[in-house]
């Protein structure tokens, strides 16, 4: 759990299976921990506090863990207040001993009302993926009060859940598909930043339900088999030219299969990179080299039965190179802030598209996809031209 904070933490600071799995029966049992309970493991400014007449724990940059407890399915109740103008505060659920993964809802008090002012993102390999995994069963729209407690509940049963605040009778967000995989695993409750306050805590577990996945639909076009080469540091690449065949054949390849609607997950394979990012706050400093940034080649077969061109639409976090059949075609960079001081990133396929020039045959197309943070990954789709 340390290592997941300590790297979500650094990240914040730097920037404003598919089957179903069988049955694990448990007990149920209702646990309430009050803020000084021992039961507490408490990570960065963390703390036991008074606020509006209740006792309560203190985060802000922080975590409260609740250190023996695993959970698979249950409901979370909790009491939340927040005096931050800017912060990111909620649950971690289902997060491995390691602290590397698991789930994540957080809402966003400086975005209270509108479309993204709370958001679920799974985390792989110590990396948040709310720029992958974005819109209906993600994020939503949700008044957020300001220095008032309000009420919070989380369902999880299976691989979905329902998120509720102040009305317990409509859920708020509902999340389809949970996507981390963890199926069993720790609670915290964490502020990345800004002020909040929880009271009022109890866990309720309940009976391990069937563990079904509820996947979108793969488009057609969708290029979903690739290999994945080791990560690399970014700045010591150049990453507008293709890698020599001798190059490529030294890669130790690693094959991996896009989930639906397409996206190659990088973090589910590699460590996420957390590095301070000049121009996070500072937009004059965008063009400047960010040490710390990775990058993993991908590459795929297209097999053509003519010289043609094809269209490819092209999602991607958080630069990307396109190469097909060694040659450079496209270079592109959507990290958040970069093309303004307010731009997010976020992942959609229909962002870009490169007009590939395939040959009869056999054509490798390959990228080189950097990560500075936000989630690191790709969706490729091809297409044919329109009359």
């Amino acid at each position: 759990m340390k290592k997941l904070l300590t790297a979500v933490l650094m990240a914040f600071a730097a920037i404003p299976f598919w089957f179903a799995a069988p049955v694990h029966p448990q007990t149920p049992q209702t646990v309430s921990v009050p803020p000084d309970s021992p039961r507490w493991e408490l990570e960065g400014e963390a703390k036991v506090a008074e606020y509006l007449g209740r006792k309560c724990l203190y985060l802000n940059g922080g975590a409260a863990i609740l250190k023996d407890l695993k959970m698979r399915d249950a409901v979370i109740d909790v009491d939340m207040a927040t005096t931050a103008e800017r912060g990111f505060a909620g649950i971690d659920f289902r997060v491995t001993e390691d602290g590397a993964s698991g789930e994540r809802f957080y809402v966003r008090p400086h975005k209270s009302g509108y479309p993204d002012a709370m958001q679920y993102t799974p985390v792989f390999n110590t990396g948040m993926n709310w720029q992958l995994y974005n819109g209906p069963g993600f994020t939503g729209a949700v008044d957020i009060p300001k220095a008032e407690w309000f009420h919070v509940r989380l369902e999880v049963v299976g691989a979905q859940a329902k998120l509720y605040i102040k009305d317990m009778d409509k859920p708020v967000l509902v999340m389809d598909d949970l996507k981390s995989g963890v199926e069993k695993g720790q609670v915290a409750l964490a502020a990345l930043t800004g002020a909040t306050y929880f009271s009022n805590f109890q866990i309720r577990t309940t009976p391990d339900a069937m563990w079904q996945r509820r996947l979108p639909p793969m488009p057609s076009g969708t290029l979903t088999k690739w290999g994945l080469s080791p990560s690399y540091d970014a700045l010591e690449r150049n990453l507008e030219r293709p890698l020599l065949p001798s190059e490529s054949d030294a890669i130790r390849w690693q094959e991996v299969e896009a989930e639906p609607p397409g996206f190659v997950i990088i973090n589910r394979y590699r460590e996420s990179p957390h590095p301070r990012i000049s121009f996070a706050n500072d937009f004059s400093k965008r063009m400047e080299p960010q040490p710390g940034m990775k990058v993993v080649y991908a590459r795929t077969r297209i097999d053509s039965d003519r010289d043609q061109v094809k269209k490819l639409h092209i999602g991607y976090s958080d630069d990307v190179s396109v190469f097909l059949n060694g040659k450079i075609l496209y270079r592109g960079r959507s990290a958040q802030n970069f093309r303004d001081p307010g731009f997010l990133g976020i992942v959609n396929p229909e962002n870009d598209a490169v007009y590939l020039p395939l040959k009869n045959g056999s054509n490798e197309l390959m990228l080189a996809v950097s990560e500075l943070g936000g989630g690191w990954g790709f969706i490729c789709r091809l297409a044919d031209l329109e009359n």
